[in-house]
């Protein structure tokens, strides 16, 4: 069995409900409306007024921080989390890379640490 695997299947079979949730940091759609050409800041604002009830249902909003960039990454790495994911302030959606959104990875985390380990040019484990 692939490491990572019991997490999961506690997971998709709902064994942890009361301790898993989902951070949501960004809506492209809302009732048929194309919101991808709204600056950042609109559609997080869109999802908040969303997300404002869910956390009973372990949905959560993935709240703007205004602080500089290495302040907020060094929180999450505390944590253990993958890392973060930049998104300047205006910016319109655009999918795949772009400068105007970064991606920085925690090396720490067990996530990053198993990427590191596998062998993605050949498909296998190491």
């Amino acid at each position: 069995m692939r490491r990572g695997r019991p997490t999961f299947d506690r997971l998709r079979y709902r064994r942890q409900d009361g301790a898993v949730f989902l951070y949501a940091f960004d809506l492209l759609g809302l009732n048929g409306q194309d919101l991808r050409r709204e600056p950042i800041e609109s559609r997080k604002r869109e999802l908040g007024k969303l997300l404002r009830w869910s956390a009973q249902i372990g949905l959560q909003l993935n709240e703007h921080i205004a602080e500089p960039g290495d302040v907020v990454f060094r929180h999450p790495c505390k944590l253990g989390f993958e890392g973060i994911v930049s998104k300047r302030l205006g910016s319109r959606y655009t999918s795949g890379r772009t400068h105007n959104w970064l991606k920085m990875k925690n090396p720490a985390a067990p996530a990053v640490k198993r990427e590191a380990e596998e062998d993605w040019g050949r498909g296998r484990w190491r």
